[in-house]
């Protein structure tokens, strides 16, 4: 099954209309005709049956025959991840955190990022092809990116927790992680958080944790997190 995504499509749709690049692909590269079927999602957790009525290569419209629910997980999670010296590793790690299943992304510009500008518009984009591709009907929120002080300095609900990796007291995060809840983890950049901001952190509550033995790359160490509490959930 191909999943296409529109995020205006609503519970009572009754038809939907296909931008000029969608409608190509459908016509052109997938070769669908008039009958076919199409799966589209609103990243609501809708997935919607389309039956298409007019195949044209720059206006493609259908009609929606049904639509399922899909059920969420049970659980929400949140990863605040630095910004990476090289986009293309921030782009792997928002790809593979919306396969395995994350709820929100933030991007934190701490004391030693490289990095102090997003491509919000390409990460969208990227977050938007891996939930397609992964057939899911809900779609991870990306935030603007914030600063490290400003971020932590927010309410949050549910268990906190700081991956760092000074030697100080910590626990492993797989030992500490609770099912079925509110969890927000935050991951420094390359030169890891400042011990300002690993302070910082602690006195807002954030719970020190390891995530191995071995130092990981922000990248890497955001989808073990990732993984970890989609494994504790399963």
């Amino acid at each position: 099954m191909q999943l296409f995504y529109n995020p205006e499509l609503t519970e009572d749709a009754v038809q939907i209309t296909f931008p000029k690049d969608e409608s190509r692909h459908i016509i052109k590269v997938l070769r669908k005709s008039v009958g076919d079927e199409l799966h589209i999602t609103n990243g609501n957790g809708y997935i919607f049956t389309a039956k298409i009525q007019f195949a044209d290569i720059k206006n493609c419209m259908a009609e929606i025959t049904s639509k399922t629910l899909q059920q969420k997980h049970n659980y929400n999670l949140h990863l605040a991840v630095a910004p990476t010296k090289m986009n293309d590793r921030y782009e792997w790690f928002l790809e593979k955190a919306t396969e395995i299943g994350i709820d929100t992304i933030t991007p934190i510009i701490c004391d030693h990022s490289e990095r102090k500008v997003i491509k919000s518009e390409r990460f969208e984009k990227i977050i938007q092809s891996a939930t397609k591709q992964s057939l899911s009907a809900f779609m991870p929120k990306l935030n603007d990116a914030i600063s490290f002080k400003s971020f932590i300095s927010q309410e949050f609900n549910g268990q906190k927790f700081i991956a760092h990796c000074e030697e100080l007291d910590k626990k492993s995060l797989k030992d500490l992680l609770k099912p079925t809840q509110h969890i927000i983890i935050l991951i420094g950049p390359e030169g890891d958080f400042s011990v300002k901001e690993i302070e910082m952190a602690l006195q807002n509550n954030f719970i020190p944790v390891t995530l191995g033995d071995t130092r990981l790359r922000t990248e890497t160490a955001a989808i073990v997190a990732c993984h970890s509490v989609a494994f504790v959930n399963q």
